[in-house]
């Protein structure tokens, strides 16, 4: 029996963006099947939606469902995929396994990044970058979405890394993947819940124009052809709004007590952490969670929209 190929299966709305030369937004789907319950899941998934169209750019939610991998979901997928329990959480390595299978699951940075680029989608906001893990000196747990970023060419807008992460490390090793990391109107790097880490970000932009133009200069996105085009992708670190901002102690205190119980491993490990934060913070982390995730989506729909205008 000779193996089925999959393509990219772009939602109708998507593949009219692009034919109308409008900014599109990659979004992932593990906030969906791994990051919130059920029905908070599809709730946010579908708000995060309306919020890129209502700043000028069209959402492409990005998943694969039944062997499928979809860029762009309508209504009727989302509420599948919210449902499903048995989802699995899919990274650039465990593509092929769920494509050959025919599984559903939802992409994770890494392997939404990857999607992402082969679709032709720039930007890609989500809530927080997987990274450098605590303890990696001896368990040597490192995202692969660190990997991505030095090689896929999209510019991912999140509220930092994750802060269950090493964050000083985290930032070591994009600097040697040679990924800049740019503060959208803030001089130190996020940490996700909070906005300030400590640690300094390579640059500063106060403007989304000024973004979209240091991409366009990245990718060599003009019409010239013997431009210097600079591979790899563009993180743009977009604080969590004071309003919503979860107290660094109480967050560090609630990870330390998280880290102390955990007996997991691998790519178990953030999905257990997060679940443990909203329990130890009574729903607090779920909150701020919910919060940037939108913001980071307000911010990729003016980037996008602004790069669809810029070339």
């Amino acid at each position: 029996m000779k193996p089925t190929y999959r393509r990219l299966v772009l939602s109708p709305e998507v593949r009219q963006a692009f034919f109308d030369r409008k900014g599109v937004v990659a979004l992932e789907s593990t906030v969906i099947t791994h990051g919130l319950p059920f029905p908070d899941n599809l709730e946010t998934a579908l708000a995060l939606e309306e919020v890129v169209r209502e700043n000028g750019a069209v959402p492409a939610t990005i998943a694969v469902i039944d062997g499928l991998i979809h860029v762009g979901l309508d209504r009727t997928k989302l509420e599948q995929l919210a449902a499903d329990k048995a989802a699995k959480k899919l990274s650039r390595r465990d593509l092929p396994l769920a494509l050959s299978l025919r599984q559903t699951g939802g992409t994770t940075v890494a392997a939404t990044m990857l999607i992402a680029e082969q679709a032709g989608i720039r930007v890609f906001a989500t809530g927080g970058i997987g990274g450098v893990h605590r303890g990696a000196e001896t368990s040597f747990d490192i995202s692969a979405d660190l990997e991505e970023l030095g090689r896929s060419n999209v510019c991912v807008v999140s509220a930092g890394a994750k802060a269950v992460l090493d964050l000083p490390k985290t930032l070591e090793v994009l600097e040697t993947k040679g990924v800049p990391v740019i503060g959208y109107q803030c001089d130190e790097f996020p940490a996700f819940y909070y906005r300030d880490s400590g640690l300094v970000n390579m640059a500063r932009l106060d403007e989304v124009a000024e973004i979209a133009n240091l991409l366009i200069h990245k990718w060599n996105l003009t019409r010239w052809p013997d431009g210097m085009r600079l591979e790899g992708g563009v993180l743009i670190a977009n604080p969590i709004a004071k309003a919503d901002e979860w107290a660094r102690d109480e967050v560090e205190a609630c990870i330390t007590q998280a880290l102390s119980e955990m007996t997991l491993s691998g790519k178990d490990v953030t999905p257990y952490l997060l679940k443990r934060l909203g329990e130890l913070s009574n729903g607090q982390s779920r909150k701020s969670n919910r919060a940037l995730i939108r913001q980071n989506a307000v911010l990729g729909a003016q980037i996008a929209a602004a790069l669809a205008e810029q070339t």
